[in-house]
């Protein structure tokens, strides 16, 4: 049985959960890269992520230490191509942005965060593929001045989810709780049941 006080953290929590941004990250193989983005999308309130893997990559098996407490609290959805996730999104209302280094990306200090948004990141050593690049709705880049122009692909999740964080918040959107009633109270008594 939940305690009155865990009962009101977890409302707490999940009345400033952002169910307008989301982060994919796509044939990520690294479980500690996997359970860094998880733990930063829960502090930002991201109440859903997704992971596409095709080809050879399988979803990566999470440490419980590392991961087991950020996970209870961020749904991550498994998809077997980008496509289908991606179009899933969209459904939704979702403009996509993937993270790569060309000549069409802008700063990520440049995107509107605000409306719903899904941040693709791809895998340590290929990144986003090229059928994310071109299935997106533009490319971002963090602005960096250093010799290596490359961020760990956790970190740059971070980097973008805390920018995000930033411009909600000035909106004052982790003020008002972004579900309706019926909504809320579903996903209040699955919390509590979790």
């Amino acid at each position: 049985m939940i305690t009155p006080e865990r009962a009101e953290k977890l409302s707490s929590v999940l009345a400033r959960r952002q169910p307008s941004l989301t982060v994919v990250f796509e044939n990520v193989h690294d479980p500690h890269n996997v359970s860094a983005v998880i733990r930063s999308c829960d502090a930002v309130g991201v109440l859903e992520a997704h992971g596409v893997y095709h080809g050879r990559e399988t979803f990566p098996k999470l440490g419980a230490k590392s991961s087991a407490s950020a996970r209870k609290w961020v749904d991550v959805h498994l998809h077997s191509d980008v496509a289908t996730c991606f179009s899933a999104l969209r459904e939704r209302g979702f403009r996509i942005y993937t993270t790569h280094m060309s000549s069409d990306a802008v700063s990520l200090y440049d995107l509107d965060l605000t409306s719903p948004v899904a941040l693709v990141f791809g895998n340590e050593h290929q990144g986003v593929s090229e059928e994310a690049r071109g299935l997106a709705d533009g490319n971002f880049i963090i602005p960096q001045v250093g010799v290596v122009q490359s961020l760990n692909m956790s970190v740059a999740c971070a980097v973008s989810l805390y920018e995000a964080f930033r411009q909600r918040m000035l909106r004052g959107m982790y003020d008002e709780r972004q579900f309706d009633d019926t909504a809320f109270e579903r996903m209040q008594q699955e919390w509590f049941m979790r």
